[in-house]
Parts: structure tokens; sequence; C-alpha cells
């Protein structure tokens, strides 16, 4: 069986942590109410801010520019604006994944945690649970549910599998794209490659 913590980051290359501080994930988790997945920290701290492969960003708690917290916060807050009952069932994510409640931010909700240019959301569900699922949106109104961790779906995602929904596969072959995303006016992306993975 797969780990898929170290097998991801081997995909992604030698861990940068350039902002990793233990202090921003402990405000961030006080302000939020829950605490994220310690995978998902450990990819946050090694390697965000960030883009993948051209499409998937993400953030970190302890940066001004591309912070998680201002991220998970306003996504919450927009996605909260939505007229759930007004959807088709076959759109409905209450009724496709049997939740009892729809709501973004909050402690049984859905919380934004990660995001990419082609317009779809990640969500982490039940973070408190024993076991943590995830919850894509497509962009166009098609969800798609994982009963993975979230490194499992980073991993998963970068190998090609279509991790948002039927044919939403995001696969480059050859090393993973890295990108770091800038934190002052005048600054440029920074890319870089990951190790070559055989693909």
């Amino acid at each position: 069986m797969t780990d898929y913590l170290p097998a991801v980051m081997a995909m992604l290359g030698q861990a940068q942590n350039h902002y990793a501080d233990p202090a921003a994930w402990d405000r961030l988790h006080a302000e939020l109410g829950i605490r994220l997945p310690t995978d998902y920290q450990t990819l946050v701290d090694a390697y965000a801010p960030v883009q993948l492969n051209g499409h998937l960003y993400l953030s970190h708690p302890a940066t001004e520019r591309w912070n998680l917290g201002d991220r998970i916060r306003d996504t919450a807050r927009a996605w909260s604006a939505i007229s759930w009952d007004d959807l088709d069932p076959d759109e409905d994510p209450r009724l496709l994944f049997g939740l009892t409640e729809l709501s973004f931010g909050t402690r049984k909700g859905l919380w934004p945690i990660a995001g990419t240019d082609r317009g779809e959301s990640l969500f982490l569900v039940a973070v408190d649970g024993p076991a943590p699922w995830i919850l894509v949106e497509d962009g166009e109104g098609g969800w798609a549910r994982h009963d993975m961790s979230f490194a499992e779906w980073l991993y998963r995602y970068l190998i090609g599998e279509d991790m948002a929904g039927p044919n939403t596969s995001a696969f480059y072959p050859g090393p993973v794209q890295l990108c770091r995303l800038p934190m002052a006016d005048g600054e440029r992306p920074e890319p870089w490659t990951g190790p070559d993975r055989g693909m």
C-alpha cells in the first residue's frame, strides 16, 4: 500500500519550507475552530504559496499574500451566499453525498483548502472526524467525493486521474511543474521542476 505523503513529496522534490511556522498554524486553527490535517499542513509548509502543474494553487497561513486563512474565509463566504435550495437535485451535494447540512467554514461544514485556475474548488469535509474526506466542485456545478487524505488526492491529481469529476484530468508528463508565487510588488513568479518521475 502506498504511503501517499512521502510519495507525493518525492514527485514534488526537496521541501522548500520557506514559510514553515507552527505558530501560524496555531493561530489559523484557533481562528477557524478546527484543525486541518497533518498531511495537508506538511505539504503546505513544504511548498506553498505555490501553483502546481499550471493549475492547482496552495496558499500558506504565514504569508500576507496568498494567505490561507484569508482564502478559506473569503471562499467560504462566497460559497455561503449561494442559494442551494434552487439547485437541480443532480447538482445538490446534500442529496449526492448524504450531507445533513451544507455550510462552509463551519465546524461540520465544508472547508475550502485549494483551488485551480479552471474553477475547481477543493473542500475538506468532517475535519474533526476519524476519516476526513474531500469534496471537489468542478467549476460547472458537478461534484466528486474522494474518501482519502489530501496527500492521496494530490498524488492522484498529479499522476493524471480525474480528481474533480469525469474528464477533469490535468496530467502533464515529465517532472511536476512548480511555481513559487510572488510575495511582493515587483516580484515575478519563480518556476522550478520536481525530479524526473519517469512519466
